[in-house]
């Protein structure tokens, strides 16, 4: 790797506008680029990387019961190859590297990749997001190396919806995973959660009141369209104005100012006065594609600048094939110059993407 500052892309041309995916592979960013903007303003500075696609649940949202074809070991990025990435994202600007899956804890060096990456300079803050399946093990090594907090998936406590949902009974395992990221200090623990109608939306004000017995912070998501392979039924989502009447039957919620919010993606609401809050994150009635600073690196190597892309960025192979650090920046950089004014759900001509949300990290 080199110690010197990346130069920018030369002699390419802005990328007429489009859907995602749309621009040619051999458009880039303008000469002059720095960090990693794209054309309509936003600079991405919070990276998302899937370490494996695996996962130890089947949540019906997700996955089939059976669940997916696995990467194979070879076509994952090698704990070297996965740091060295980041390295080059941290030097473009990233801030915040947030660990996914799958399953993030399913790969057994995630501990070490925590502390290589907590070693880089500057350091970026390093999240991640979990089941909480095994957390309760994992929690104070991750701690230990570098970690500063976790967002556990939780959509119920009821134990039979769990069971239900996820296809398998394991709550006590996520509750357990929860307190000790608590006693680790991997605050604040924040829950999120899908409510689904029909399935789990009678029982938000329940999950709301546990999680403010505990100390965690919730936040709903509404659901999004994430598994191509089994379709995805509108009719199901909750709505964030739905469940904020829902939980506003119980409690009194008090919007903090927007301002507050700047690129973070929940709306948040003081509840019955604070100190306490929940958010609701309105990822399909009302997204914050305007205010978006992500990107994102798959297990298997490649860039995408949205969850929803329909094309993505291989480093693997040019890395594989010798590319140097100057080289993986330029790719980076072109990917994000690409990127789309919004995701389009909702849009006559939204197309799902082909992997599902496992392979590509949330």
């Amino acid at each position: 790797m080199t110690g010197l500052p990346f130069p920018t892309v030369r002699g390419a041309s802005p990328v007429p506008g489009g859907a995602a995916g749309s621009s040619p592979g051999t458009e880039g960013a303008p000469e002059g680029t720095v960090g990693l903007p794209d054309r309509f303003g936003r600079v991405a500075r919070d990276l998302r990387v899937s370490v494996t696609d695996r996962c130890n649940l089947r949540c019906r949202y997700c996955m089939p019961a059976e669940g997916l074809p696995w990467l194979a070991k070879p076509e994952m990025l090698s704990d070297d190859e996965l740091v060295r990435v980041v390295s080059v994202f941290v030097r473009l600007g990233v801030r915040q590297v947030r660990l996914t899956g799958g399953e993030p804890m399913l790969r057994r060096s995630l501990v070490d990749v925590v502390r290589r990456i907590a070693a880089l300079e500057p350091r970026p803050r390093i999240a991640m997001t979990t089941n909480g399946v095994g957390l309760d093990r994992l929690a104070q090594p991750l701690a230990d190396a570098g970690l500063d907090r976790v967002n556990v998936s939780l959509d119920t406590i009821d134990p039979q919806e769990f069971a239900d949902l996820t296809r398998r009974d394991r709550l006590h395992d996520v509750e357990a995973g929860l307190k000790a990221a608590a006693t680790a200090g991997l605050v604040p623990v924040k829950v999120n959660a899908v409510a689904m109608r029909g399935i789990n939306d009678h029982s938000v004000t329940d999950l709301l009141q546990w999680c403010l017995d505990r100390g965690y912070e919730l936040r709903f998501i509404e659901q999004m369209p994430l598994d191509a392979q089994h379709g995805w039924d509108a009719s199901t989502m909750v709505s964030s104005q739905e469940l904020h009447e829902r939980l506003a039957e119980r409690f009194r919620l008090t919007p903090l100012p927007r301002e507050d919010r700047g690129s973070a993606p929940a709306e948040r609401f003081l509840v019955d006065g604070g100190p306490a809050t929940v958010g609701i994150i309105a990822s399909v009635t009302a997204p914050f594609c305007a205010a978006c600073d992500r990107t994102r690196l798959t297990a298997d190597g490649q860039v995408r600048n949205c969850l929803f892309s329909q094309r993505e960025t291989d480093l693997r192979g040019p890395m594989r094939d010798g590319a140097s650090d100057d080289d993986l920046a330029r790719l980076i950089q072109g990917e994000m110059w690409r990127k789309a004014p919004g995701h389009g759900i909702g849009t006559s001509d939204f197309v799902q993407p082909d992997r599902p949300m496992s392979a590509i990290g949330g």
